[in-house]
């Protein structure tokens, strides 16, 4: 039997004045329910980016009808390509003004045997999820350091933790994703950065029903503790969380947002 879905909490202006970007996050995921969440949250500029042009350009006018005290800005960026990430980062601080926060969410899933995974599978996987996310934090390190401020959040997965058939691949990025938080918190704090990861189990959206079978969603869900998957505001509810001044003290975490131990 699972538990009811709770009701959805309103903003509490956890990002009050701030100027978040965040990366994939067009479309009805975890990266559009932390979009929606910043502006409710109180970030008065944000820059949202995608490789899909239509899908960004709809987010990006949904979440300018949100709020009237705070700006949006879509910027289409593909993270495996580094002169795109030069680029939105640049595009990010000059339309901001300066950058706060960083939530990095861009990642690529797939369900395949590792017998039967090619190269070019297994990589595509790992550029995205795992490199992708260093780009992405190599870039705006550059920029927090030399401003002594500023917080970025990592997306990875309780895969990362556990383990699952035909998961070799994303559970291996989102391992790595954990190991790349903790090791460049460590460099960051020197210089008043923070960096922090959250790891969902699993979190229920349409792009994760289009790809994944059924009867799979119903299995994982049955054995999280409330016998349901997460609704993708409550993952954005702990990012919220890691990215304001409550969580000024912790760097180098990775927060399950999972009501199953790993």
């Amino acid at each position: 039997m699972s538990a009811a879905i709770p009701p959805y909490v309103p903003g509490h202006n956890l990002l009050g004045g701030k100027h978040v970007l965040i990366t994939a996050a067009a479309g009805a995921g975890i990266g559009f329910a932390a979009a929606q969440k910043a502006v409710e949250e109180g970030s008065t500029q944000l820059v949202i980016s995608d490789i899909h042009e239509g899908r960004l350009e709809q987010a990006v006018a949904t979440l300018n009808g949100l709020s009237d005290t705070c700006t949006v800005h879509g910027k289409l960026a593909n993270v495996t390509v580094e002169d795109d990430v030069q680029a939105l980062v640049a595009f990010a601080e000059d339309v901001t003004g300066g950058v706060d926060i960083l939530i990095n969410n861009a990642g690529l899933g797939g369900s395949r045997l590792l017998v039967e995974m090619s190269d070019e599978e297994w990589s595509r996987v790992l550029d995205i999820t795992l490199t992708g996310t260093m780009r992405m934090t190599r870039a705006m390190l550059q920029v927090m350091q030399a401003k002594g401020a500023g917080v970025i959040v990592n997306n990875a997965s309780v895969l990362g933790w556990r383990a699952q058939k035909e998961q070799c691949h994303y559970a291996a990025a989102k391992a790595g994703v954990m190991a790349l938080t903790r090791c460049a918190a460590v460099e960051a704090a020197d210089y008043g950065v923070r960096i922090n990861a959250v790891s969902p189990s699993i979190a229920m959206h349409d792009f994760l029903r289009k790809t994944t079978p059924p009867e799979l969603l119903e299995q994982l869900a049955s054995k999280e503790a409330f016998g349901r998957a997460a609704e993708v505001w409550e993952v954005a509810n702990v990012m919220m969380f890691l990215a304001s001044d409550y969580a000024s003290y912790m760097t180098g975490e990775v927060v399950s947002v999972s009501s199953q131990h790993p």
